[in-house]
Parts: structure tokens; C-alpha cells; sequence
């Protein structure tokens, strides 16, 4: 199977039945754009009637409302970080908390031998935890998860920069860049580079591991 379409599929399976990508993308953008417009309270009313708007559209589409509703929750702290703090950049600042409590599980995940990203596999796929721990098939899993630290350290070293600086509308821009579209990005390196470790580790595939099958292994030839 081509490269290109063993992606799409595997986009397709850590993607279905989520809805997430414009409930969390809009509301900031209402922002940012608003604020520059109108200033800052037409600009809190904006982003907060936005995230309401999505759980209505979810209710009449009668789809899961978690997204929205972890959206509507997130807008709404932030509004209120502005009101209390009196300053636009206030917004973003939950971001900057969740990059750093991301980076932080990272890192302990790695010090502790159980890379994060491993548990994210697990949550989409279902594979026996125990293949993940394989001495042969761990090290992908924790260089991956070290990528995703050092993206994450990045990530938040701009953020509080522009946040720092007072820089509303580009701390806006960057967060709108750095989400899902170097989300996406960052599943396809961590995909292929995924894969490709698995192979030169030489440890069991998923099913050769179920089935206790003793070495030589074929190995993992799809899906990480």
C-alpha cells in the first residue's frame, strides 16, 4: 500500500467521530479578530458566543457534545482571566499553562520509562499494553515522545515570549499555526519515524506478541 494512503487511513482511525478541530480553533480566532476590529469587549462576547454557538449546532446535529463543551469551558476561564487580570492577552494564557503541564507529563513519562505517546497508541488502538514495554519496542515509543517534548518546549518558549511582549494578535496567530496544523505535521513524522524504529528494533509485531511467536520476528509493519 502506498505511503500517502496508509496515512490517510491512519488519520482517519486517531480522527473519527471527532469533532474537536473547530470548536477549539474558532473561538480564539473570533477573538483575535474581533479585538483588532472592535477592541476588547466585543471581543470577549465574540469568542464566548462562538463556543455556545457550537454547542447548539452539536445539539441540533445531535452529535457528541464533549468537544463543545471542553471548548465552551475553555473560552469561558479565559474570558474570565481577562476580566480579572484587565488585559487581552489574558486569553491565551490557559494555552501557556496547558503547554507546560504537556511538556512536564512528557518529560516524566520518558524519565519513568512509559513514553506518553505510547499510552496515546493504546487509547486509539487497543494493543496489549504490554507490547509497548517490549525492550525491542519501547525506544520508538520514547523517541517519539522526545520529539513531541522538544515541539512542546519550542511551542511554549514563543508563546510566553508574545505573551511577555504583550503581543495579542501574534500570540493569536501562533497558537492558530502551532495547533492543528503542526499537529498534523507532527503525527506524520511521528508515523513514519514511528514505524521505521520499530522495524530497525527488530521486536515482535502486535500479533507476534499476542501470539507469544519467539524470534525471529517479522516485526511491525503498519500502525504505531
Amino acid at each position: 500500500m502506498p505511503v500517502y494512503k496508509e496515512l490517510l487511513e491512519e488519520f482517519k482511525l486517531v480522527f473519527s467521530k471527532r469533532n474537536s478541530i473547530l470548536d477549539s480553533v474558532v473561538p480564539p480566532l473570533l477573538f483575535m479578530l474581533t479585538n483588532a476590529l472592535f477592541g476588547l469587549t466585543p471581543a470577549l462576547w465574540a469568542a464566548f458566543s462562538g463556543s455556545l454557538l457550537f454547542i447548539l449546532l452539536r445539539l441540533f446535529r445531535r452529535e457528541p457534545l464533549k468537544f463543545a463543551l471542553v471548548g465552551a469551558g475553555a473560552t469561558a476561564l479565559a474570558v474570565g482571566l481577562v476580566l480579572l487580570l484587565k488585559s487581552a492577552q489574558a486569553f491565551f494564557l490557559p494555552s501557556l499553562v496547558n503547554g507546560a503541564l504537556t511538556m512536564l507529563v512528557l518529560l516524566i513519562s520518558l524519565a519513568f520509562k512509559r513514553p506518553a505517546v505510547a499510552f496515546t497508541s493504546y487509547l486509539t488502538r487497543r494493543w496489549p499494553l504490554g507490547w509497548y514495554w517490549h525492550e525491542c519496542v519501547r525506544p520508538a515509543y520514547s523517541e517519539v515522545t522526545a520529539i513531541w517534548a522538544v515541539y512542546s518546549a519550542v511551542k511554549l518558549a514563543f508563546q510566553y515570549y508574545f505573551y511577555q511582549k504583550a503581543l495579542t494578535n501574534a500570540l493569536a496567530v501562533f497558537n492558530l499555526v502551532s495547533g492543528w496544523p503542526a499537529l498534523i505535521v507532527l503525527l506524520v513524522v511521528s508515523y513514519l519515524y514511528g514505524l521505521k524504529r520499530l522495524r530497525q528494533l527488530g521486536g515482535p509485531s502486535v500479533e507476534e506478541f499476542k501470539n507469544n511467536t519467539p524470534p525471529p520476528w517479522k516485526g511491525q509493519q503498519r500502525g504505531f
